[in-house]
């Protein structure tokens, strides 16, 4: 079918203005100040050690962002599991978000079943035996290539299930401040380029999906914008719907939520297509702690403290990026009176967590508890050395706190096997 076709048999249709919008949830009661305070230190010294503990106060706060870019830009937000898979907190999430984005058949049947919303897939690839199996659950598919869309076209068209299907592009714009973490790096595998952009195949295709961000501001979306309308535009009027990916730091100090409501609104009417955002950092950023203990203070040149808290095992992007976490009550290296370069507990010589200073000296027992822990570190965690895996716990809205997961030995064992 040629591109004059297409045009005419995809007429620019009505957006759903008539979708009724699910009301914001009235605000959770928080606690005063000193009492949250007082009850958060005593929470830190109550889970079990090594854990995860997400405050569901946190999470509501960043849900109640999101919900008021929907309403007011009239978009859809998806939770990205990628960053935030976390089920226990899932009802307190689909109050808000209308769906979730899924990278695997483990992700989407995790979102069908626990968040019960729509489900979007994307993937770099499917494989033959979890296309079949992913199919029947979602509502969106994206395609990373054409070719894949020619591998599956026919099984989604066959299968009479009502799947609206896209293709990821790649705008070759650069906005992510670290290599490893750029869609558009030079040979990205991820997504299709203008260069390898296929008009003939768009039978059958309604949406284009794009990631470039990493992390970023809406004035980094504006720039990929010009460069998705610049590369990608002559396509945009056969689109009935526009994924922008995720990287948005939309519940980060300083994000200028009014920009990104003008911007997606003007991207709508201007090409009269729904549009998507699936943020996975927004939904969890600052939303809860790991907590960790001393277990092993000793000196070589100078003070290290080893901790049940492994980089390797439990914070893999300490390595991976680097970076260096935030330490509740904790400074720079020399900034307080004591400095320890705190370790883990693996065998890997370079499982460092950094170097930090308190205000008095370590000692075995001390409760050590790393910021903003919940998003993109949980779903990281891996069993290495058999250490000990984070519990997971919950201090809800109330500030009563529950451990929803411990993990022992059959947990370890039934991964190896």
């Amino acid at each position: 079918m040629t591109i004059q076709a297409l045009r005419i048999a995809r007429q620019p249709r009505a957006l759903r203005r008539d979708r009724v919008l699910p009301p914001v949830p009235p605000p959770y009661r928080f606690l005063r100040e000193s009492e949250e305070s007082a009850s958060l230190e005593a929470h830190f010294d109550a889970v079990p050690s090594p854990c995860f503990l997400l405050d569901e106060s946190l999470l509501v706060r960043n849900l109640e962002i999101l919900s008021r870019v929907q309403e007011e830009a009239g978009c859809t937000i998806l939770a990205a599991l990628k960053a935030v898979s976390m089920w226990s907190a899932f009802p307190v999430m689909r109050k808000y978000l209308r769906g979730a984005t899924a990278s695997s058949l483990n992700e989407v049947l995790l979102a069908k079943r626990e968040l019960q919303r729509d489900v979007h897939a994307y993937a770099p690839a499917y494989s033959d035996d979890e296309f079949e199996a992913i199919l029947p659950h979602v509502s969106h598919m994206t395609f990373n290539s054409f070719s894949q869309w020619q591998r599956f076209r026919g099984r989604v068209q066959d299968s009479g299930l009502n799947v609206s299907c896209a293709i990821r592009i790649n705008p070759e714009h650069k906005e992510a401040a670290v290599d490893m973490y750029d869609p558009c790096g030079t040979n990205s595998r991820l997504g299709v380029t203008r260069q390898e952009f296929r008009p003939d195949l768009l039978e059958g295709i309604e949406g284009l999906h794009f990631h470039a961000l990493c992390g970023c501001g809406s004035e980094a979306l504006e720039r990929t914008l010009a460069a998705v309308e610049e590369k990608f535009g002559e396509w945009l009027p056969l689109m009935k719907w526009v994924n922008f990916g995720g990287g948005h730091h939309i519940t980060k100090e300083g994000y200028d939520i009014p920009r990104l409501i003008r911007l997606v609104k003007a991207f709508r009417e201007r090409w009269n297509v729904e549009v998507i955002l699936e943020p996975g950092e927004a939904v969890g950023w600052q939303t809860g702690w790991l907590v960790g203990t001393v277990l092993d203070v000793t000196r070589n040149g100078m003070d290290v403290a080893v901790l049940d808290v492994s980089a390797a095992a439990h914070m893999p992007d300490c390595l991976e990026m680097p970076y260096r976490p935030e330490i509740r009550g904790a400074g720079n290296p020399g900034e307080k009176a004591h400095t320890y370069r705190l370790g883990g507990v693996t065998c890997l010589a370079g499982d460092v967590i950094g170097d930090y200073s308190f205000d008095k000296p370590l000692e075995v027992g001390d409760r050590i508890v790393l910021e903003d822990m919940i998003h993109y570190t949980m779903v990281k965690t891996t069993f290495f050395n058999g250490v000990k895996h984070p519990a997971i716990a919950i201090r809800d809205t109330e500030g009563k706190l529950r451990v929803v997961r411990t993990f022992g030995y059959e947990d370890f064992r039934s991964r190896l096997s």
